[in-house]
């Protein structure tokens, strides 16, 4: 079925047909990622481009004092682990970040299946000095997961199994291997939902959002995830396994440790397992996806979305008018409703009750067509029509690399000023850009400022850093709202912490890994 524009709708909403134009879902529709099983190695073969050179050398990067990995350090993860799950031969997907931007030279990956091994091989490499960098879907965007050097990977690709589910109270115990799709199928199972919803979904673990404190879609509604996840178990550099698990919303004894390792991106601890508040699945779920003249146009529907759609407002997006087409340009699968506007929302509700989100939403956008504020649109409640219009905001960042190199930026800035730095980079980079974009999740202030060019070049890249956070910090933003820090940002740190704080920061790097193992190179200089 067609989508109906909302025009039609607006003069129909009178008629007796009327409802039959909006199909309400049943349930809640489960968005399924169109990434495939593998991030990296679909950026890698996409974007069509070449192994990228040995980051240790690009970026002049000076090795640490570690050990160096040797033969009996083989033979004694061997003997630990089983000879299947350490691996020494064909290691360029655990090398290589996401982007493509990040290559490490490591030669060694373990791949522990529960929190005593990885227990046991934190206290070995501790001892001997070997440096480590945990892994998990290999999806970021900072080159936070992968070696910069010859750091040993700590795969937790075995640890992804789904302990339990309570329908009752909502918590979930998982452990931090678990794909992030899998985790949100146990739980709708339940009638349940994980308050972490991303396009990394099919490949992404449970653990690494975690660790990086990933966003996504949903912050507006169930807020970050220091709220969500009620406690961790963490291993520490020296094999120490703290316990910091919780069933509680309230659990006021002594200092919250959990939220060390929320966001902390490997550096302090690795994250084992975790327990998550889950809230219950929405039985309605509307979808609109509108056009708008002027960014201006953009801050009052969402003011207006925040007073009218209230309790039922499940998700606020942006995307800018090249950001969509370039996405369409790249897949032909994509079919946007609408086209021909500067800026588009995707605004979806989620309730218990159809009747009552379905007139709700209707006469939100109806009022702001009124208003010239809305221009056109289209709204559903079908699940495949759900999907469908999701698909396309999933497939905007992939459709910015498939065939050209993008410089993405993670920045929180003050709503008022969301989108000047778009209009700013487009001046400052002048022809020697082919696009430069914005989209991201308007509700929660995260912006997604891309830069696209066909090849890298330092011409462009010295326009681009670190004016852009210069510019945010200025604005009192923040230079990562969700992505973390990695190694790509950890020069610019100081742009949203002074320096005592990241003093601070050090000193607790230096309290609980000593000897500087646990993913180097990474967050802190």
């Amino acid at each position: 079925m067609r989508f109906q524009r909302l025009l039609q709708m607006r003069r129909l909403a009178t008629s007796a047909s009327a409802s039959a134009t909006l199909m309400r879902a049943p349930k809640q529709t489960t968005h399924h990622s169109t990434m495939g099983t593998s991030l990296s190695v679909r950026t890698m073969a996409g974007s069509g481009a070449a192994i990228p050179e040995l980051t240790k050398i690009t970026d002049n990067v000076q090795r640490g004092n570690y050990a160096t990995l040797n033969d009996a350090d083989v033979a004694h993860f061997e003997k630990l682990l089983g000879t299947n799950h350490v691996l020494t031969e064909d290691l360029e997907g655990y090398n290589i970040c996401f982007l493509k931007r990040i290559r490490g030279n490591s030669k060694l990956v373990l791949k522990p299946g529960n929190t005593e091994e990885v227990a046991a091989i934190m206290r070995y490499c501790n001892e001997r000095k070997l440096a480590v960098v945990p892994q998990g879907g290999n999806t970021g965007l900072v080159g936070g997961s992968v070696p910069i050097c010859d750091e040993i990977v700590l795969s937790l690709q075995r640890l992804n199994k789904v302990l339990s589910v309570d329908e009752v109270t909502g918590i979930a115990i998982v452990e931090s291997g678990c794909i992030l799709e899998n985790f949100d199928q146990r739980a709708r199972d339940a009638g349940l939902t994980v308050p972490l919803d991303l396009g990394a979904k099919a490949s992404c673990h449970i653990g690494g959002n975690v660790s990086t404190n990933a966003g996504g879609v949903r912050v507006v509604r169930y807020g970050n995830l220091h709220g969500s996840v009620l406690g961790v178990e963490a291993v520490l550099a020296n094999g120490q396994v703290l316990d910091l698990m919780s069933n509680f919303k309230k659990d006021n004894t002594g200092y919250h440790m959990k939220h060390l390792f929320i966001g902390s991106e490997g550096t302090l601890g690795v994250i084992t397992k975790l327990s998550m508040l889950c809230p219950h699945s929405s039985k309605a779920v509307n979808v609109a996806f509108i056009g708008l003249n002027s960014f201006d146009d953009v801050l009052k529907t969402f003011v207006s979305a925040k007073r009218n759609l209230g309790e039922i407002l499940s998700s606020c997006e942006l995307i800018d008018e090249r950001a969509l087409n370039t996405a369409l340009q790249q897949f032909k699968f994509l079919n946007a409703p609408i086209s021909g506007f500067p800026f588009y929302m995707l605004i979806e509700t989620s309730g218990s009750n159809g009747d009552h989100d379905e007139e709700k939403i209707n006469q939100f956008i109806g009022d702001g067509m009124e208003r010239g504020e809305i221009q056109d649109g289209t709204v559903t409640g079908d699940p495949g029509k759900v999907q469908e219009i999701w698909k396309i905001r999933e497939m905007v960042p992939l459709g910015l690399i498939e065939k050209s190199f993008c410089f993405k930026y993670d920045i929180s800035l003050p709503l008022r000023d969301f989108y000047g730095i778009v209009d700013v980079m487009r001046e400052r980079c002048g022809s020697l850009a082919t696009v430069v974009c914005g989209y991201g999740h308007l509700g929660d202030s995260n912006l997604h400022l891309n830069v696209s060019c066909d090849e890298f070049n330092d011409e462009i890249y010295k326009r681009v850093e670190p004016f852009v956070y210069e510019y945010t910090s200025k604005l009192k933003g923040s230079i990562s709202a969700e992505h973390g820090i990695g190694f790509l940002k950890k020069d610019y740190l100081h742009y949203s912490k002074n320096s005592v704080a990241i003093d601070w920061m050090r000193d607790m790097k230096k309290l609980l890994d000593p000897n500087g193992i646990l993913n180097p190179y990474k967050v802190l200089n």
